[in-house]
């Protein structure tokens, strides 16, 4: 399988990336060569060889998810420029459909 200039195209546009043409045509080697070097990965026999995660033994030091001190909700909230509920109302970024992505003439929602 080969990386070719579209699926970059297409790609940078999903992650809404604007790229120059050097930029598609650099990132589309680029991308290439990384799909051959997981292709010569795929090749290499790994049977008996155990799953890691890191290269060196590791002791995750994770603590407790415990609750904590924290703010009660009206407190949390008495600044709010606005609020509905017991929430923030903040403005809507996302529209559906072809609407845009930032701000947008709906105002708050």
């Amino acid at each position: 399988m080969t990386i070719t200039i579209e699926d970059v195209r297409e790609t940078a546009q999903l992650a809404r990336l604007e790229l120059s043409d050097e930029e598609l045509h650099k990132l589309t080697r680029e991308l290439d060569a990384i799909l051959g070097y997981m292709q010569q990965l795929a090749g290499v026999n790994v049977d008996g060889v155990e799953p890691t995660t890191h290269a060196v033994p590791l002791e995750l030091a994770l603590r407790d998810d415990l609750l904590g001190p924290h703010l009660d909700v009206e407190l949390a909230l008495a600044d709010a420029p606005r609020r509905r509920d017991d929430f923030f109302e903040v403005p809507k970024i996302i529209e559906t459909g072809a609407g845009t992505l930032a701000g947008g003439e709906g105002g708050l929602q």
